[in-house]
């Protein structure tokens, strides 16, 4: 049995694996990072936990204090030049986020055609494999909730909207909602066009993952905790 932690900006997801299938997946905020205790008591023998976290050294600390009777087992990733089928590209690989480390790594482990891979969280990225599983190189842009809170909190007379999507926006809320759809959809399908390759997918992810997907007008595939699949192949590999 294993037992997979991402650490978000936001988030704290886990899941608990047993080598053929998921046994539980569930997720805690940093502010409720005590409930993770639980699981120690729920599963006290795991063979191996794995970690990605990209919330800072303090944020895990604290999941380490909720987990330490699991410390001899625990192991915490960071992105590496190959693993799992993935050549990553970047310039230097070490310094790519965990997070999408991991979520490309569990995106080649579910398709093996060249990939556009999104994680929708607090940031959007929209990462790009090929066939051969090669990293090309990815986007960061702020998130649906940044992009709206960003109009809310610069200027005066725009709220934090409440609307809806409408192919022809008739009100302040949906205009702002509509605005922020395109722009994250759009920014999506502009890197998909740069692949040649007809067999590709977009592999969408992530807490507005739902959201965005609905609006998307290139061939995708709504997937569940990617970064988490990706912790697993690591930890099956080892």
């Amino acid at each position: 049995m294993i037992v997979c932690l991402d650490s978000g900006n936001t988030r704290i997801k886990w899941g608990v694996h047993d080598g053929a299938k998921w046994l539980a997946q569930g997720a805690v905020t940093h502010a409720d990072v005590g409930q993770l205790s639980r699981l120690v008591a729920e599963w006290p023998l795991p063979a191996k936990v794995v970690l990605a976290n990209v919330a800072g050294p303090e944020a895990g600390g604290r999941i380490r204090e909720q987990l330490a009777a699991w410390l001899p087992v625990f192991h915490e990733v960071r992105a590496e030049a190959s693993s799992c089928g993935v050549t990553n590209l970047y310039e230097f690989p070490e310094r790519l986020g965990v997070d999408r480390w991991c979520a490309l790594l569990g995106a080649r482990g579910l398709v093996e055609s060249a990939a556009v891979v999104v994680m929708a969280g607090t940031a959007t990225t929209i990462d790009t494999l090929d066939a051969d599983g090669n990293f090309l190189g990815g986007v960061i842009m702020p998130g649906v909730g940044l992009m709206l809170r960003s109009l809310a909190h610069g200027t005066a007379a725009l709220p934090f909207a409440d609307g809806e999507y409408a192919a022809y926006p008739r009100c302040t809320d949906d205009a702002i909602v509509t605005g922020v759809i395109e722009a994250q959809t759009g920014a999506i399908e502009r890197v998909f066009s740069r692949l040649a390759d007809r067999a590709a997918c977009c592999l969408i992810s992530g807490g507005y993952a739902k959201q965005l997907a609905g609006h998307l007008v290139i061939k995708h595939r709504l997937t569940d905790n990617l970064p988490l699949e990706g912790l697993r192949h690591l930890a099956l590999k080892t």
